[in-house]
Formats: C-alpha cells, structure tokens, sequence
C-alpha cells in the first residue's frame, strides 16, 4: 500500500512508526490462526465447565497436532475434509459432553438464587450450547446433533419451556 504522508512529517526524526512497521510484518496464515483458536476454545470449555477426562489433543488428528505451536506466518499442512472416524467420535462427545455440563450448571445455578450474576462477571451472555453449535462447524460435527442434545437436556433437566424454544 502506499502510504501519503505530509511533508512537514517526511522531516520528522524519531523512531518508526506503527504504520510502517505493521507494514513489515509478514502476512499470517488465517487458517492457522483459526485452528490455534478452536484449541483455545476447547481448553477454555474444559477449564469453565471443569470436564474431567477430556485430552484435548486427542479432538485433533496428526496434522492438527503439528500445525500447533508453529509461528502463524508459516503455511502448515491443515486437516483436511476426510477425518478419522474415531477422531470424530471423540469431537463429538467433547460436544455433547460441554452441552450436558452447560444445561447441569444452568440447573444448577437457577435452583441456586444465591448465586448472582456478579460472582461471574466474565459470564454474562455466555451461551455454551450455542458455542458448542459453532464449535462443531469447525471440528466437522453437525450442528443438528448438538443442538438436539441440547433439547434433550433440557427436557431431561426439566426446563421445558426452554426446550420448546
């Protein structure tokens, strides 16, 4: 791109500017940059809903495993469309697993009045069925499925006029 700037600013000594040096900087790989992020989602899930026995590496194939960790400028090799059909299973019960502990804990905190919005400040508008629904376009799950395994908890829970919705 080519920059216009004034000529009382062409005179002007100092250090470089934002522009110029953002203008260096390598160009990352997105699709890196969006696989780094389903990680970080995952872990997050893990650690906010406290799932036990989730290996969150295992939800990834050889491929994924190795485009962790790598600078974001460099083109990895990324999974491909054609999964591991037990890789898929372990994705889909992650998923199911963060929408059973979602609906558990929306039970739970709704029986429990005690429980204020304040004491989770960083949770409010958190919606964990719906990131799980998002979460399963990326790791190749239907979202059909979670969705429906969100009503069903929702029945289960006895929430129907949730469910219904």
């Amino acid at each position: 791109p080519v920059l216009d700037t004034e000529d009382a600013w062409v005179s002007v000594e100092g250090p470089v500017s934002i522009v110029e040096l953002a203008l260096e900087q390598k160009r990352i790989h997105y699709r890196l940059v969006e696989h780094q992020f389903v990680l970080c989602t995952v872990l997050y899930a893990i650690m906010r809903l406290s799932l036990k026995g989730v290996k969150p590496l295992a939800l990834f194939d050889s491929k994924g495993k190795n485009a962790f960790f790598k600078d974001l400028t460099s083109i990895q090799l990324l999974p491909s469309g054609d999964m591991d059909p037990n890789v898929l299973s372990l994705r889909q019960q992650f998923l199911l697993k963060v929408v059973s502990a979602a609906v558990q804990t929306l039970c739970s905190s709704q029986k429990d009045r005690e429980v204020s919005e304040e004491d989770f400040p960083f949770e409010k508008g958190k919606n964990w069925p719906t990131l799980a629904a998002d979460l399963a376009q990326y790791l190749q799950i239907s979202e059909d499925l979670v969705r429906r395994h969100y009503v069903c908890e929702l029945y289960s829970y006895g929430m129907d006029h949730l469910g219904e919705e």
